[in-house]
């Protein structure tokens, strides 16, 4: 009898536990998981009933994702609310009832819902749920300049473009700002999608929800000479100082690949020029001869080096970005047949079918500026519990490493030269050795062009470093339209990152 009980006893405590485990797992663990399925209409009001996390920017004072509570049929909802209006709007993204969510409101969702299977916020949320208290997501700080971001987005008010600007040695992203820009608190008005959509630009389609600093793809230009300069460095089959004759242009298949034109509108023609200067005069005729000797495969090799044909790892949703490299029927392609299915010449100064993210170019400048090892970027700083607890802190994480030092210290001195006497003197900041290309992207438009710049300062000790993309300027060199855009953004950065250094 006394068998018979305590096995009665044994199948009643092994029911009960994995009611316990049971319910304890749908409630905690796997409620990321549900509040995922948006065909589920209980979740979709429950995500409502927690007072999800902040989003604040590197200051930890400047509030870019917030909550409004309302009462609905009874219960208390909460609901977000973007007190910035506009503040890097495409990489915040926006957590709507109506339009679900982006950016890193749906790539952080778990962690702004306390849904993460962190201990510390387990056991918080557990003891929430068990009062029946509303449940309180982690807050998240970004490492977005607030002075730098504000700049950018200032600057490329009224144009089409992109900027990004990171710490070299750390990945963390300063600046990601996208024009134009939206406000994400529109998305729950009546119309405020059809309003968001109708933004007025000079490119077509304006399409502000996009963010082109991690999803536009556009032609390079000369900032690409940088892949070209390491991989014929980096073969030891030119030096800085190994010497061309530039007549103004290279023959391609029979026809002549010209320079930019000078003043008297002719193609530019130096003769007799180095390595180093003709990165610094950005001398499309020799690096398109540069392009020649090295081969289609050897350059495209060099690029994924650098993280071409990859996807950049970013705290962003994998649909909102995109991988640099050469593309064919709006699709990334790898040629099967490089050497007779590319234009060698024309790829090696950043025409052809190459595109690029303003991202990757950042990574690009970056990766020269900290040696040849370029770092995971990182828009989160860190994830903190309602309670001030650090839940997670951001490390820095090499990738890999692109280049050796050398080709990367020799890179680094033809960028200072292009920006203390070549066509990036737009960027020169009093007192600080700048470093940088400027490129002049043809568009398939007569004399419409993708201005770019890219660079990092100070040269010797960089602290920071980027990339700036203008969309379709009329006669719009790098030099003249990107370059003072990210000298005022670099002047925003150094004075915050040179005291965080110290």
């Amino acid at each position: 009898m006394n068998r018979q009980i305590s096995a009665v006893a044994i199948a009643s405590l092994v029911l009960l536990t994995s009611l316990i485990v049971g319910t304890t797992y749908w409630q905690t663990w796997a409620e990321g998981g549900l509040a995922a399925r948006e065909d589920n209409s209980i979740q979709r009001v429950a995500q409502f009933e927690i007072r999800r996390g902040k989003i604040y920017a590197s200051d930890g004072k400047t509030l870019l994702a917030a909550n409004i509570r309302r009462r609905v049929n009874g219960q208390t909802l909460y609901f977000r609310t973007y007190p910035t209006h506009g503040f890097a709007s495409q990489a915040v993204g926006y957590s709507t009832e109506s339009r679900s969510r982006a950016g890193l409101e749906q790539e952080e969702n778990a962690f702004l819902t306390a849904s993460n299977a962190d201990l510390g916020t387990f056991f918080s949320t557990l003891g929430d749920k068990l009062k029946g208290t509303t449940i309180t997501g982690n807050n998240i700080i970004l490492n977005l300049n607030v002075r730098a971001q504000n700049v950018a987005q200032s600057l490329l008010r009224g144009k089409c473009g992109a900027a990004v600007f990171l710490n070299p040695t750390t990945g963390a992203i300063y600046v990601m700002a996208s024009s134009p820009t939206y406000d994400p608190n529109l998305m729950e008005e009546a119309n405020g999608y059809a309003k968001i959509q109708a933004t007025k630009a000079q490119c077509r389609p304006s399409a502000p929800l996009l963010n082109r600093a991690t999803q536009g793809l556009y032609p390079p230009g000369s900032t690409f000479k940088t892949i070209t300069a390491a991989a014929a460095l980096d073969d030891k089959i030119f030096t800085p100082s190994s010497n061309f004759y530039d007549p103004g242009y290279c023959t391609e298949y029979g026809k002549h690949v010209s320079n930019a034109l000078d003043q008297s509108g002719g193609a530019e023609a130096f003769g007799n020029i180095s390595l180093f200067d003709a990165y610094v005069h950005s001398v499309n005729a020799v690096y398109c001869q540069i392009g020649q000797k090295l081969g289609v495969k050897r350059i495209l090799d060099e690029a994924k080096k650098f993280g071409f044909y990859s996807l950049p790892p970013l705290e962003t949703p994998t649909d909102a970005r995109a991988a640099s490299g050469l593309y064919f029927h709006n699709s990334l392609w790898n040629p099967k047949h490089p050497e007779t299915d590319v234009d060698v010449g024309r790829l090696a100064f950043g025409q052809e079918r190459m595109l690029v993210t303003p991202l990757q170019m950042a990574m690009v400048a970056a990766t020269i500026a900290n040696g040849g090892a370029e770092m995971e970027p990182q828009l989160v700083k860190e994830v903190v519990s309602p309670s001030g607890h650090v839940v997670q802190a951001s490390q820095p994480h090499r990738l890999r490493y692109s280049t050796t030092p050398q080709t990367a210290a020799d890179i680094r001195d033809m960028m200072v030269g292009v920006v203390q006497r070549g066509t990036g003197t737009a960027a020169q900041i009093p007192g600080i050795t700048v470093a940088g290309k400027t490129g002049t992207a043809e568009t398939g438009a007569n004399k419409v062009y993708d201005a770019w710049f890219i660079c990092f300062a100070p040269a010797d000790h960089p602290v920071v470093a980027g990339a700036v993309l203008v969309e379709s300027q009329l006669n719009g060199f790098g030099g003249a339209v990107a370059a003072p855009i990210a000298k005022a953004i670099m002047q925003a950065i150094l004075p915050a990152a040179s005291k965080a250094k110290t």
